[in-house]
Order: structure tokens, then C-alpha cells, then sequence
């Protein structure tokens, strides 16, 4: 652990060629109904759309070159899927994603268009792993885990290394699905003493973060249920173990509250902002009514990503 802050500056140095460093966006409308300055950290506009570029860019670039010439797996139905599939494009190394037969075929588009090979598996948790399992073994793959993984942890730190050279903060608050860019944000926050508090920002119906830190111990996540889809995953013990020692608190939040900052976010930032992503703001709205972060303070939001399938918008305007 000692480490990690140095390990976040590594890895920044080693991806920043490869990645966009994101603006910070305020809105004096969004300061004034919360009371507080509030500094978005706009991931969305990342290559491909999410931070999960960092990690995979991070992670890809530490293989040694046989692994290169072997390839990549991992499975994902989302973000992660669609980063690893451009980062191994760019660095020109094959890779291979495990999508469930459930994931959303703009998602599954979007990852072949970046040039990888899709493989089909039965949505579960188990029949995921067990795929990628076999593709390891078969053709000598290397997983690379969509975040209990120390590479992909230090890439998504390096959103709050970037965030926290920009502006001076008080608080931090970031979305927690698996937990890589909570720990990594975390841990770059507290261990280099530029913030005094970290939240995360969790959906109430897949608040197995928010359970994990009351009970002291990782529980997985049973029968998650939220329009965040990218925040449905569990922490692993990796990421419990950070997350434990460097986070204040994980604030749940509903869905209304969810899609309410992101309309917010549409409307008034005129940004497009995944469920996800706007998880941050919806945690601030409730932390500024429940008095847990004072008037005044100044707040950093890390909008994880801007991936939303507008389709269905778009189709009544043709």
C-alpha cells in the first residue's frame, strides 16, 4: 500500500500519450442549488466514453511481449468491454471479450467495432468466469479483470490525479460498482493529502459497497436491481481492502434521484451522462440535505461515463 500513490504517478506518466485528459466543467446553476462549488471531472469524455480507458491502457502496456503476441481476455457486458477492445486495437495486440447473451447489442457493436472477438456466454457471474477460465487456458490468453486487477486500479487513480492538479478540493466522490476507480481515487486522495474527505457513490438497489464497509467484510451483491447498470457489480477483497482504509463513507442513493441529476446534467451542463456517471451528483444532492457536506465546501464528481444508448430519443425526431 505504501506504493500506491508512486504506482499512480507511474502509471500516469506511462498512459497519458494514450488518454485524453478530461476537462473539469462547473455550473454556477448547480453551485447555487447545492451551496457548495462543485468541480465535474468529465470522464465522458474520455476515449470511448468511460475512464475503464485508463485502466486498460495501463494494464496493456506492463505485459511483457510474449503476453502481447498471445492476447487479451476479460469479460464484461459494458465499459470495460469496449476499453480493452480499443486500448488492444491501438497497442495492436488480439483481444478476446466474454459478453453475456443479455448484453445490450449496442455494447456488443460498439467492442467488435473497436476490432475484438466476441464470445457469447450464459448471463452469469459463473458461466462468465468460467468462459474466460477456458479461453486462458485454451489459447493462452491473459485476463485482464475489469477492476480486481492493481494495473486497472492505477489507471482509473490517475482520473484523481489529473482532477486534484487542476483545483483544490475538500471532499471527492466518485461511483462504486467493482470498486477500481473508488480505490484507486481513493487512495491517490488521501495518501497524497490534497483531500480531507472521500465518498462513494452507490445505487440503494445494488448497495453491496455500502453493506461491505457496515459489516467489515466484502458481501456480494444479491439481485441487483438499478438503471445504473455499470455500477451492478460487486467489490472484490482487492478493492474492499483500499477502499476500507482510504473512504469516509458510500452514500446510496434511489434511481429518481439518479435520473433526476442526470437530466440536471443534460439540461443544464447540456452533457450526455450515463446512469453511472451521474451517481455522484445524486449522492451530493442527498449529502447537502442530510447536512453531511457543509455549505461552501468544495466538491470534485468524477462523471465515470457518458455510454448511453439515445436511440430510442432519436427515433421519435425521425
Amino acid at each position: 500500500m505504501g506504493h500506491l500513490l508512486e504506482e499512480i504517478e507511474h502509471a500516469h506518466q506511462r498512459i497519458s500519450p494514450m488518454i485524453n485528459r478530461t476537462p473539469v466543467m462547473t455550473s454556477s446553476t448547480v453551485d447555487l442549488m447545492l451551496g457548495c462549488s462543485v468541480f465535474f471531472k468529465c470522464e465522458n469524455f474520455q476515449k470511448m466514453g468511460a475512464f475503464k480507458y485508463r485502466g486498460a491502457c495501463n494494464a496493456l502496456l506492463q505485459l511483457d511481449e510474449a503476453s502481447r503476441e498471445r492476447g487479451v481476455v476479460t469479460h464484461s457486458s459494458g465499459n470495460h468491454a469496449q476499453a480493452l477492445a480499443l486500448a488492444a486495437r491501438n497497442l495492436g495486440i488480439r483481444a478476446v471479450i466474454v459478453m453475456p447473451s443479455n448484453a445490450p447489442v449496442v455494447k456488443r457493436k460498439a467492442t467488435e467495432g473497436y476490432g475484438a472477438e466476441v464470445v457469447l456466454c450464459e448471463p452469469t457471474q459463473r458461466a462468465r468466469e468460467e468462459t474466460c477460465n477456458a479461453l486462458v487456458e485454451e489459447r493462452g490468453l491473459t485476463l485482464i479483470h475489469p477492476y480486481d486487477n492493481d494495473d486497472v486500479i492505477r489507471g482509473a487513480g490517475t482520473v484523481a490525479k489529473e482532477l486534484l492538479e487542476d483545483v483544490p478540493l475538500d471532499v471527492l466522490i466518485t461511483p462504486v460498482g467493482g470498486g477500481g476507480l473508488l480505490s484507486g481515487s481513493s487512495a491517490y486522495a488521501k495518501l497524497s493529502g490534497k483531500v480531507r474527505w472521500v465518498y462513494g457513490a452507490e445505487p440503494s438497489g445494488a448497495d453491496d459497497a455500502y453493506l461491505s464497509l457496515r459489516e467489515g467484510r466484502p458481501l456480494p451483491q444479491a439481485n441487483p436491481r438499478t438503471v445504473a447498470d455499470g455500477l451492478r457489480t460487486s467489490l472484490s477483497q482487492r478493492t474492499f481492502d483500499i477502499i476500507s482504509k482510504y473512504v469516509d463513507e458510500v452514500i446510496t442513493v434511489n434511481d429518481e434521484l439518479i435520473i433526476d441529476a442526470m437530466q440536471l446534467l443534460f439540461e443544464r451542463m447540456k452533457i450526455v451522462v450515463e446512469p453511472s456517471g451521474a451517481t455522484p451528483l445524486a449522492a451530493l444532492m442527498r449529502a447537502r440535505e442530510e447536512g453531511l457536506i457543509a455549505e461552501g465546501a468544495r466538491v470534485g464528481l468524477v462523471l465515470s461515463g457518458g455510454n448511453i444508448d439515445l436511440s430510442a430519443f432519436f427515433r421519435e425526431y425521425r
